[in-house]
């Protein structure tokens, strides 16, 4: 028997919860940052490792996260992703040391599970009429929250302690807990019983990107041609082949790479690299126009919190236009709904090299653009789920989000060499100039369109076409065996 109406709406509403708060944990110290060598008695580079470790985490732990709730149902998984999201967040509010402080903002990077999880257990739980909507808020809850956690969190660092930021966020942490455990449907996902877990490839896959992420994202730090940098690539390539001719070999493979080799499957992964650059370098790029100097040119001169406010539109936009991505994918397919959001980037991304301005053109930049990324965002779980089958999908949804992440550290790092290649002098300091502004926010418009050719080849099959049952999964998950879809959770 179905679930009555309300509980389908309550469902997304906690699912969608929980991905905002964990979403907001990867933009949760920005306001902070230069006050954290003084906090914790350390220097402004070692600082930094507060804002990376969360991010390594974070793309380590989604896709094993994914597997998991595959196995062992997503219900029990998304409770358990808050475990060390509210436990890293204790940890963080006592925190008197870097040590201390790395390992509890490690902790809330394990949280970031809670969205692919999420979005999995939408298929097993909301009707198919329903489906698209409920899945484009939940994908969206990324860029939502980390829009909406800028200004939160500058206005408790502003008006009240630093602790706050953190004792807030464990409060957070613990009500979506509490309400994935009383609210989401049970079963809320067929479990695999009696399928076992791929260490070799767990821990391969987290050696290999965590290499390679913290190439990217510490590579301007040490030099992209130092020892560092270029060790890290190697081993990061070693590795990552080595654990992909394991994972072809093993019969429970961490991630099934000839499910991911499919066509639909690996072009919307690599449209999801290519989004996620462009989303991060309009996030890169506004806030320093809002918040350098007048004296500059260029600059507009608002504190954080302001530039946090012109930011936060962007999280309402992205949620305002999920259920518009919905409807479009229902009708005409996800695909495009995807080229739909590309095209609304790209011409966001135009539109700025004219508004750099006022504090009023760039927040309308912000929210073309968000509302483009909520476009993309809302059909890339889709297009995933239309070509794997039921046992998969949270793996798969995961590893989604996973290449979502690469790009964004992408992103960071070439923006990052942009701006502090092209500069300008006043007084002491050494400035990113407009044409390295304008630079970046090219090139996050050539990657939109590049996204948008991605896309147009993505081989997909209309609605229509889509064979589906009256639970609103696929066909192939109709013919699951019914002891397999009993759910252990």
């Amino acid at each position: 028997m179905s679930k009555p109406a309300v509980s389908h709406t309550l469902s997304v509403a906690v699912l969608a919860f929980g991905g905002i708060v964990a979403a907001t944990m990867q933009t949760l110290v920005v306001p902070i940052l230069g006050e954290l060598p003084e906090i914790l008695g350390t220097s402004a580079s070692n600082a930094s490792w507060v804002v990376t470790v969360t991010l390594l985490t974070a793309a380590v732990a989604t896709p094993i996260a994914g597997r998991l709730g595959d196995q062992h149902g997503k219900r029990r998984m998304l409770i358990a992703c808050t475990i060390p999201l509210c436990s890293g967040s204790v940890l963080a509010a006592v925190a008197t040391s870097l040590p201390l402080m790395l390992v509890g903002r490690g902790l809330q990077g394990m949280g970031a599970g809670l969205v692919p999880l999420g979005i999995s257990a939408m298929r097993d739980i909301m009707p198919p009429e329903k489906l698209n909507t409920a899945v484009a808020l939940m994908s969206a809850s990324l860029g939502i929250g980390g829009a909406l956690g800028l200004p939160l969190a500058a206005t408790v660092a502003q008006y009240g302690s630093w602790r706050a930021l953190f004792w807030v966020s464990a409060v957070l942490s613990l009500v979506a807990a509490v309400l994935i455990r009383l609210i989401l449907p049970v079963p809320a996902s067929p479990g695999r019983a009696g399928s076992g877990f791929d260490f070799v490839g767990a821990l391969g896959l987290s050696t290999g990107l965590a290499a390679l992420l913290l190439a990217v994202s510490k590579g301007a730090d040490w030099g992209w041609s130092s020892g560092m940098t270029l060790g890290l690539f190697g081993t990061a390539t070693i590795v990552l082949l080595t654990w992909a001719w394991w994972e072809l070999r093993t019969t429970e493979p961490m991630v099934d790479l000839r499910t991911m080799a499919r066509p639909q499957v690996l072009l919307t992964n690599a449209a999801s690299v290519v989004v996620g650059f462009s989303m991060m370098a309009s996030s890169l790029i506004v806030p320093q126009l809002l918040q350098l100097p007048e004296r500059t040119g260029h600059g507009l001169g608002k504190s954080m919190l302001v530039a946090g406010l012109v930011m936060a539109p962007g999280g309402f936009a992205m949620m305002a236009v999920a259920p518009v991505a919905g409807r479009i994918s229902t009708k005409f397919g996800p695909k495009v709904t995807l080229l739909t959001g590309c095209l609304i980037v790209a011409a966001g991304y135009l539109a700025s090299l004219y508004l750099m301005d006022s504090v009023a053109t760039l927040m309308a930049v912000v929210i073309v653009i968000s509302g483009g990324i909520g476009f993309a965002y809302g059909a890339m779980p889709a297009l995933i789920m239309g070509a794997v089958p039921a046992t998969e999908t949270a793996a798969a949804n995961g590893f989604n989000a996973l290449m979502r992440s690469i790009g964004t550290s992408a992103s960071s790092a070439v923006v990052g060499l942009v701006l502090s290649q092209m500069t300008v002098t006043i007084g002491p300091m050494s400035i990113p100039s407009e044409d390295g502004f304008r630079t970046g926010l090219l090139i996050g418009g050539l990657a939109a369109l590049l996204a948008a050719l991605i896309t147009l080849a993505i081989p997909c099959r209309r609605p229509a076409e889509q064979p589906s049952t009256s639970t609103g999964v696929s066909a192939e998950t109709s013919q699951i065996p019914t002891h397999v879809k009993e759910s252990n959770s």
